[in-house]
């Protein structure tokens, strides 16, 4: 299962506390790059959070792995998780 996850700051989140987390971070990311859990990478141009490419077998495996990130441990951020499925739309040329 695809899922786009799209990060948000969570409220007192300012940026000295993320600093001392931030090498960690990018290591757990890493991680999970090399176990394809997180597929794709990318950070907005219009703010400053990462948009994240899932694949995992259900939406309860994508909320776990990323619990383990230390920026979510630590309180910092959170996620909106978007479970994505086929476009059934071009279906309507075969009919």
């Amino acid at each position: 299962m695809k899922i786009l996850v799209l990060e948000k700051e969570l409220p007192g989140a300012v940026p000295e506390k993320f600093k001392p987390h931030l090498k960690a971070e990018a290591y757990r990311v890493w991680e999970l790059y090399q176990t394809g859990v997180i597929r794709e990478m990318y950070f907005r141009s219009d703010c400053s959070s990462a948009v994240l490419m899932l694949e995992c077998s259900s939406l309860q495996e994508a909320k776990e792995a990323l619990a383990t990130l230390p920026l979510v441990a630590e309180g910092l951020i959170d996620f909106e998780y978007i479970p994505l499925g086929p476009y059934p739309g071009l279906a309507r040329l075969f009919v």
